[in-house]
């Protein structure tokens, strides 16, 4: 029911039943499931915002998406966590689930997620990193979202359902590093 793109960590929801699933998938396209993710993106953001712009393939490269004139509406919700000398720590909130709409959006920014080999670029690194940081950045093998509540009715029973995951230790280690690296500057 709730996808993640490959390398993204965190929650997932799966329906056991043909009832559960015609249930959320219908609460899916009303938009009452509330997902919530973390990520990390490359760049200072100065704060939350709403990405707001219709997403399609891309023209040349039919395996990416992009943001399109012409596109599906795609909305993206965001808000700052923690900021460093060179990346910010962001929660996302969609309000549309269209594919690779998070990692679509933040590049549209120019705030790309940190690993992400598709839309991301080569590591930004701040100024003068230690030897550690610097590895940590430029090896950090996926892109730094991760999936991190999900909040809906259960279809059958209909109670408020709240889950949540916590940060990956190889995000907790990373965000570790570059608080280290912000509060030494």
């Amino acid at each position: 029911m709730h996808r993640l793109d490959k390398d993204t960590s965190g929650l997932l929801l799966v329906a056991r039943t043909l009832e559960s699933q015609i249930a959320l998938a219908a609460a899916l396209e009303r938009r009452d499931i509330k997902r919530t993710y973390r990520a990390l993106c490359q760049g200072v953001l100065t704060g939350g915002g709403t990405v707001d712009a219709p997403i399609g393939r891309h023209r040349r490269e039919r395996t990416k998406m992009a943001v399109v004139e012409g596109g599906r509406a795609a909305r993206t919700h965001y808000r700052v966590v923690e900021r460093f000398r060179a990346h910010t720590h962001i929660e996302v909130e969609l309000e549309t689930g269209r594919t690779h709409q998070i990692r679509v959006h933040l590049a549209h920014i120019r705030a790309p997620l940190l690993g992400d080999p598709v839309y991301g670029g080569r590591p930004r690194l701040p100024p003068a990193p230690s030897d550690e940081l610097r590895a940590a950045l430029q090896s950090f093998g996926r892109q730094a979202l991760h999936a991190c509540r999900l909040a809906f009715e259960h279809p059958t029973r209909h109670e408020q359902l709240v889950f949540e995951s916590p940060l990956p230790a190889d995000f907790e280690h990373l965000l570790a590093l570059l608080r280290e690296d912000a509060a030494t500057r």
